[in-house]
């Protein structure tokens, strides 16, 4: 593998937010730890979009050999999570994209919304709609840029196959992919398949595990530690390095969250009316292998050991892979 694909360990930020740490103390963890991209995803983690604080955080993370990448939740107008607050979809893209220039991301992460967006009157289809929309619209201010955006699998808002058509109708030149592994249980989708669906648009990863199983109430998915789900998620990783050359490998972790998806409830069903069969049948194939895990309590918060546990286990996979 040439040098320049080798694959880089990366951290979401995300996964650090219990901490209370500024951006800097941010690097400097991840520094100490073989981090070589921090993803910031949003505004909040990164400490604001002040230009001259960013130039700051470029700073201390050029000091520390540090690839940056930022990013922010909702672009999307008609979503539940959007925030009409810090102004149009449009200009908060730009603000963000303004960030990325100072940061010298390549690129911005981006969302739709998440599951409960399917739930509303027009389906996801309709929130998709809206967000290419928004896409079009910035479209010139993204080239001008230099930069893209990398729409994520978020919390259960669209299915890989979705994601992947609201990319080409935007375009490759500037729109590509944010994979999220973890949120692809919460699409009742097998990971395995986001990732093969998804993988020539990607631009940069979020990686969690899952351990997904079979219950009367309908299939469960819980987030884990790395390697502690039932996922496969080390084969995830080896395929995801292959065929995603030169991006991120990231960590994001989330725990202490467990859903349960009634497929069994015809209602279930009014969110999903597009989702082939077949690709459902992947998911509750490995739900049906997996063994029910002790109910969580969604106010915990990730250790910091649960972090670094996590980001020797990811370390290790990328170790093994360049051998």
């Amino acid at each position: 593998m040439a040098a320049h694909d080798s694959p880089r360990l990366g951290l979401d930020t995300y996964s650090l937010r219990a901490q209370g740490w500024t951006a800097f103390q941010q690097l400097d963890f991840c520094a100490a730890r073989g981090v070589r991209v921090v993803h910031f995803s949003e505004p909040r983690l990164i400490g604001g979009l002040d230009r001259a604080h960013l130039e700051r955080v470029r700073a201390h993370a050029d000091a520390l050999r540090l690839d940056l990448e930022i990013g922010m939740l909702s672009m999307c107008p008609t979503s539940g999570i959007f925030d009409p607050a810090q102004g149009t979809a449009e200009e908060q893209l730009s603000r963000v994209i303004d960030a990325a220039v100072t940061c010298r991301s390549p690129l911005v992460r981006c969302v739709v919304g998440n599951t409960f967006d399917r739930q509303t009157p027009g389906g996801i289809e309709r929130h998709i709609e809206e967000a290419l929309k928004v896409l079009r619209n910035v479209r010139s201010r993204v080239l001008d840029a230099g930069v893209k955006l990398a729409i994520e699998n978020h919390s259960g808002d669209m299915q890989a196959r979705e994601l992947k058509m609201l990319v080409e109708a935007a375009g490759t030149d500037y729109v590509g992919v944010c994979i999220d592994s973890g949120n692809a249980s919460w699409s009742i989708e097998d990971p395995h398949l986001t990732l093969e669906t998804l993988a020539p648009y990607v631009l940069t990863s979020h990686m969690r595990d899952s351990a997904v199983w079979n219950s009367p109430e309908g299939a469960v998915a819980q987030w884990t530690r790395m390697g502690e789900g039932n996922v496969d998620i080390a084969r995830y990783i080896r395929t995801y390095v292959e065929q995603c050359r030169g991006r991120a490998v990231s960590l994001e972790l989330i725990m202490h969250r467990q859903r349960t998806f009634n497929y069994r409830d015809p209602a279930f069903w009014s969110a999903y009316r597009r989702t082939p069969a077949w690709e459902f049948a992947r998911f509750l194939a490995r739900a049906e292998k997996g063994e029910p895990r002790p109910t969580v309590d969604p106010a915990a918060s990730e250790s910091l050991d649960d972090v670094e546990t996590s980001l020797k286990w990811i370390a290790a996979m990328l170790t093994d892979s360049n051998h």
